[in-house]
């Protein structure tokens, strides 16, 4: 039997097991840690509303088609596939709408096809940036993010630049 299969219970018997031992009451234990979550996730529930909504909208008007037109002479030059512009777009807002465009990706272009590997790529090295910090910040009631917004969108601007290279130089495309 592999351990993956029981490691979870297994986990769950320790942490029971010390509970007895160090003569915790579990189940009052279990129900305030419970009660204290669910005042984390109702309190984060507006935050994350308000930025589904704004995702939503941002996609119904038409501005991610305008803004990747926009951009897609500058990533023509970097030799990055016009295709994979929207990903670049909306994955730092919201991982379900970045899923549904790698899978638009992915049917039009194949998955070996140059923007099918380097838009997989962007989704393996990319965070959805602003969902996490709305989430971090939001559980831990953090005004204000200082570098941390700053040095996130340096890291998807670098995982964007740098993911057709990448596949160019360990997947073996050349240029077009």
């Amino acid at each position: 039997m592999r351990f993956s299969v029981i490691a979870v219970p297994l986990i769950a018997a320790f942490v029971f097991g010390w509970g007895l031992y160090k003569k915790v009451d579990i189940l009052d234990a279990f129900t305030e840690g419970a009660r204290e979550n669910l005042k984390t996730a109702l309190g984060l529930l507006p935050t994350l509303a308000l930025l589904m909504l704004g995702v939503g909208m941002f996609r119904a008007s038409g501005a991610l088609e305008a803004l990747t037109e926009l951009l897609s002479p500058v990533t023509e030059v970097l030799g990055f596939p016009k295709e994979c512009l929207p990903l670049t777009v909306l994955r730092p807002v919201s991982g379900s709408g970045a899923l549904a465009v790698l899978k638009n990706i992915l049917a039009e272009n194949g998955p070996d096809s140059f923007a099918g590997r380097v838009a997989s790529v962007l989704m393996g090295s990319t965070e959805t940036t602003f969902y996490t910090i709305a989430v971090y910040f939001g559980a831990t009631r953090v005004k204000k993010s200082r570098h941390a917004l700053p040095a996130a969108l340096a890291g998807d601007m670098t995982a964007f630049l740098l993911s057709s290279l990448a596949v160019r130089l360990f997947l073996g495309f050349t240029a077009r």
